[in-house]
């Protein structure tokens, strides 16, 4: 099984933050002197939840960098869940055979104690899947860790969501609401590295997969390359406004060095977000200034640029179990004179990038059966990025799924039309627990 050395690290100071808040927390009184299960007696009964899955999928099309199949695995997930008066301890983790990599792998979720030691503040400690913002499917604020190579590949779309190790603490007063996050050790997003996924080498101006994987210098001093994310947010006529922060690093390569090691620059992030009632639908709208803290000028052709984000989107029933969410997303390159000036070869990136997306889900047979899309097309790259599916829950224990990852696009260095010899159909049978 892998585990990483910063991981391994995390979880030992984890169970030793468990041990401590037990033996501070149990009473003096000494019962388990008396009866050495008196403090398992203050937890619930462990509620135990899980599921067993096959999953495979090939490509459609021909790549030489990549294995035929695009996902081929057994996993198993496993959740336990208890408490006591005064917290909530939560267990999540998958082991799984993976064909494409030909090795076993181990990766826990979630293993967190939540607390409400007083009426205006929570405190949810340890690994935990973390989101705002008020994208479908787009993120602008959010900077929590994401993973679309498992969502390229086929894999269930709950783990497009990588997990933090995080402290999260909650504020509620009158006035706003703030969630203020913590991570001790840098958490980058699980980016296309060539492992699963052929890409755009921009370095070597060509394609690549595993016969060139990413390498990559990711910061990880504890308590040095941390992060802060703050959202303050408040109700208002039933429509939320939010206010977001972020200091950190780029969540996944934001620039290189001379020999083409992937780096991760500095990130600063300010954003705002509106969500409420807009007609017989929900609208939203956001915005994000990305501000690249080691090149805020734009001159350093090895340093992503700073960007806006933009995003306005829109969701309604439009018929009998059939809802639609519509997006346009825009981003924009700042400096942009700067960063053609030291461009260092290879294709400009457009000042402007446009994305439309569109998300619909139809349920049929007593929503037994879910068809869905996610649908992404941009305007200015002239690429695009199908996600069908079928969901069909065959009993309240086994469900059966089937879809597709579907790249269209003729330039091979914009985002999606750098992917189109991974399309691939998948199919996955699951039995719950």
């Amino acid at each position: 099984m892998q585990c990483d050395k910063k991981n391994s690290k995390f979880w030992k100071i984890l169970n030793l933050s468990f041990l401590l808040a037990l033996s501070f927390l149990t009473q003096p009184g000494q019962a388990e002197e008396e009866n050495p299960d008196a403090l398992w007696d203050q937890f619930s009964r462990p509620e135990i939840h899980g599921f067993c899955e096959m999953r495979a999928g090939c490509r459609i099309q021909n790549d030489p960098y990549e294995k035929d199949i695009s996902v081929m695995e057994a996993r198993l997930q496993a959740e336990v869940f208890t408490c006591n008066d005064w917290a909530d301890f939560k267990y999540k983790g998958d082991v799984w055979g993976d064909g494409v990599t030909e090795k076993g792998h181990y990766d826990i979720r979630e293993a967190w104690i939540f607390s409400r030691p007083t009426d205006f503040l929570d405190v949810k400690i340890g690994r935990q899947i973390l989101t705002w913002g008020t994208g479908d499917l787009v993120f602008l604020n959010d900077l929590f860790p994401k993973d679309w190579q498992s969502f390229f590949i086929g894999r269930d779309a709950e783990y497009l969501k990588a997990p933090s190790d995080a402290a999260k603490f909650g504020f509620f007063t009158d006035l706003v609401n703030i969630d203020m996050v913590y991570t001790p050790q840098f958490d980058s997003d699980r980016y296309i590295t060539g492992e699963y996924v052929s890409y755009w080498n921009g370095t070597e101006q060509t394609r690549a997969g595993q016969d060139a994987m990413v390498t990559s210098d990711r910061p990880d001093r504890w308590f040095q390359d941390d992060e802060i994310a703050v959202r303050v947010y408040k109700n208002i006529r039933n429509y939320e406004l939010a206010l977001y922060g972020y200091r950190g690093f780029w969540k996944r390569p934001g620039g290189e060095t001379s020999s083409g090691l992937a780096i991760f620059p500095k990130l600063n992030v300010y954003g705002a977000s509106a969500r409420g009632q807009v007609g017989a639908g929900i609208g939203n709208i956001e915005l994000a200034w990305y501000q690249s803290a080691d090149d805020e000028s734009g001159s350093d052709s090895l340093v992503d640029n700073s960007e806006m984000r933009y995003l306005a989107g829109y969701t309604q029933d439009i018929g009998k179990d059939l809802n639609a969410t519509l997006q346009y997303y825009i981003e924009q390159l700042l400096n942009y004179d700067n960063y053609e000036e030291n461009l260092a070869g290879g294709a400009a990136r457009d000042r402007y990038r446009h994305v439309i997306t569109l998300q619909l889900t139809k349920l049929l047979m007593n929503q037994n059966l879910e068809l869905g899309l996610s649908g992404y097309y941009s305007p200015s790259d002239e690429d695009a990025y199908l996600r069908p599916h079928i969901h069909y829950k065959y009993s309240d224990k086994i469900a059966l799924e089937t879809g597709g990852n579907i790249f269209f696009g003729d330039e091979p260095y914009t985002f999606f039309a750098q992917f189109r010899n991974n399309t691939n159909l998948y199919l996955a049978v699951r039995y719950s627990f």
